[in-house]
Formats: C-alpha cells, sequence, structure tokens
C-alpha cells in the first residue's frame, strides 16, 4: 500500500468491516517503536453510533407522511 500525495492510505475493507469503522469513526495514531497503531478514538460525548446516525439524516427525507400513514404502510391489509 502506497501512501498518497496527501498522506493518506486506504484501509482495506475488511479491517474496516472487522473493527466496525465506518464513515465519520474517529481515529487516533499511536507511535509503537518504529511501527504505527490506528485506534478507534473514545467518544468525546455519550451519544451512540445510532444517535450520530440520527442525527446526521434528521430533515433528509422528501416524503411528506405522517407516522400513522408511515405504519399503515408496514400493516397488513
Amino acid at each position: 500500500m502506497k501512501i498518497t500525495s496527501k498522506g493518506q492510505v486506504t484501509i482495506p475493507v475488511e479491517i474496516r468491516e472487522r473493527l466496525g469503522l465506518l464513515p465519520e469513526t474517529e481515529v487516533d495514531f499511536v507511535i509503537d517503536g518504529d511501527a504505527v497503531r490506528i485506534q478507534r478514538r473514545p467518544p468525546r460525548h455519550s451519544d451512540g453510533r445510532g444517535t450520530n446516525v440520527v442525527r446526521r439524516l434528521r430533515g433528509t427525507g422528501s416524503v411528506r407522511m405522517t407516522t400513522d400513514e408511515i405504519l399503515s404502510l408496514t400493516r397488513e391489509p
């Protein structure tokens, strides 16, 4: 793997999936002798990943339906 001119590398998908490194996950680089470790940064607040996803998606819906209308679509007639 090569480092780009901007100092970037791509973390292989197998590693991202195994460690749950999703977009917007914050990481730290730790120098360990002649090596560098990447580790997930501890959350700055108590919000979980679900809260962050909801916050990011809030207001992005384009269909104007009430909760009852949406629920009626999931129920059998």
